[in-house]
Order: C-alpha cells, then sequence, then structure tokens
C-alpha cells in the first residue's frame, strides 16, 4: 500500500442531507480521489477527535471529486460529525479500502440486495451500478426494511427505485404505524414473498448482524449457493489497514479480507454465539 493512501486528504463537506434521526449523509469534495468500487469504504479523520469508518454510500468522480457518506451517530467521533460538522466543513479522508462487492462477476445474473436500516447505504451503490447498466443483468429485487418509517434512508430516491425496469422493490417497517401502509414486519419476512431462481441469483446484504444470520439462513434454504450470499461487516473496522486487529474474524482481517466476504467464507464464524 502506497504512503499517500495512509495520509488523509483534506475534504470539504458541501452538502449535508438529513436522513434519519441522528443519520445524516455528507457530500464531501475532494481533490483527485480514487473512485471507490460498491462496498469499500473510506476512514473519516476529524482533528482532535480521531477517525473512523464509514462505507462509501455514492461517488461522483471529477477533478473535485464528491464523495457521499451516510453516517449514524453512534460513537464519539460519529456523534461529533452529527452535532457539529455542517456544510464548509472540512475532514481528513483516506482511502479507499478493503474488498467491496462482487458485482461485475454477477453481470447475467438475478440480483437481490437486501438492505436493513443503515445497512442500505454501503448497498445503494449496487443499486446505483444496477440502474445505470440495466441491460447487463436480469431480475433486480430490493427488499429494505427499518422499525419506523422515520428510519429508512433516501427516501428521496424511491421514486427512482421504482422506475428500474424487470424489478421488484419491497419496503417493510418493524411494527404498525398510521403513517404506513405497506408491510408490516421484519425485512427477512419479505424474502418469503417474493420469487427467486436460486441457481441464478447473486445475493448482497447488509444490516445488523442477526438480520444478516437471519437473511442468509433464508436464502440457503431458497437454494441459493453460499458462494453467492454476500455480507458486509465492515462496521467491526477501525483502522482500515489491518493494523490494529479489532476488525478480526477467525482468520480474516474484515478491512482487509473484506469488508464485504460470501457466506462461505464466514458462515462457521456467524453461527458462534455472541458473534
Amino acid at each position: 500500500m502506497s504512503v499517500g493512501r495512509l495520509v488523509p486528504k483534506k475534504g470539504r463537506v458541501a452538502r449535508v442531507v438529513d436522513e434519519a434521526p441522528l443519520v445524516r449523509t455528507y457530500h464531501v469534495e475532494v481533490e483527485d480521489f480514487p473512485e471507490p468500487l460498491p462496498g469499500q469504504f473510506n476512514v473519516l479523520y476529524v482533528k482532535g477527535m480521531g477517525e473512523v469508518v464509514i462505507s462509501v454510500s455514492d461517488f461522483r468522480s471529477g477533478s473535485r471529486a464528491v464523495v457521499e457518506h451516510t453516517i449514524r451517530a453512534v460513537g464519539s467521533v460519529t456523534s461529533y460529525i452529527y452535532s457539529s460538522v455542517g456544510a464548509g466543513s472540512y475532514l481528513g479522508i483516506r482511502g479507499p479500502y478493503g474488498k467491496g462487492w462482487p458485482i461485475r462477476e454477477f453481470e447475467g445474473y438475478d440480483v437481490l440486495v437486501v438492505g436493513g436500516g443503515v445497512g442500505l447505504a454501503p448497498l445503494r451503490p449496487i443499486i446505483k451500478h444496477v440502474e445505470a447498466r440495466r441491460e447487463r443483468f436480469g431480475h433486480f429485487t430490493l427488499l429494505y426494511g427499518a422499525r419506523r418509517p422515520v428510519d429508512m434512508l433516501f427516501k428521496y430516491e424511491y421514486g427512482e427505485y421504482s422506475k428500474i425496469p424487470n424489478s421488484t422493490i419491497m419496503y417493510s417497517i418493524d411494527a404498525p404505524h398510521p403513517a404506513w401502509k405497506g408491510y408490516v414486519g421484519f425485512v427477512t419476512d419479505l424474502i418469503d414473498r417474493v420469487k427467486l431462481d436460486p441457481a441464478n441469483t447473486a445475493a448482497f446484504v447488509c444490516g445488523p448482524e442477526i438480520m444478516m444470520k437471519v437473511t442468509s439462513g433464508k436464502l440457503l434454504k431458497r437454494g441459493l449457493r453460499e458462494d453467492r450470499v454476500f455480507l458486509s461487516l465492515e462496521r467491526r473496522c477501525r483502522c482500515g489497514i489491518g493494523i490494529c486487529g479489532m476488525c478480526q474474524l477467525g482468520h480474516f482481517f474484515i478491512c482487509k479480507d473484506g469488508p464485504v466476504l460470501s457466506y462461505q467464507d464466514v458462515g462457521q464464524y456467524l453461527k458462534v454465539r455472541g458473534i
């Protein structure tokens, strides 16, 4: 790895979008920033506070690239960003790192995307990738759920998703809500409500760990192969370059070997109680 990739670049926050309670998307302008693959992550640096690993939720190239990061305030660094970093502020940014979604390897296949809560953020680049190259893929299915309607991300894009040809788009919330007319139940329940061609489907999953475990189990029961079910485990990462060891899972370092790994790779570890 080159030294240049270890030194944060200066990024200017051009825009901040409120997504959900304690969740915002930050549009960060950076000069000459490499284009990340869908599913890769960057490390954001806040002077005096530290660093945090955040997946890329969108990217627009140019001499001043715009990198989008959708951040939930859950720790000291992310809470500071949420409370104190607005448009016109600056962040350090280094990356991109990690192994992303292998979407290009599955051209010609049906694509299934299953997201829970903030887990839709690293999946969003897959949606945009398929949408922009629609003729290269088979049927596209998006299943997304959150606790409440207000917790759902990127609601301003749902109209665009519904226009994707040859697609099935389904949403859910966990419990009844007066503002919700759609399906009520866990997003994993939606797997039982869609048609799948197991022999020709690649699945991409991100959300809370329990949601990914249940989703993987249901997809395997539906006949999908373990090496065609992919999970993002980015939440475990800290340094982003395999030094701190915080993201070790079995014999994997998630930041270097992932964050995207197949169920065939990590299924044995997901079955361990407490992981």
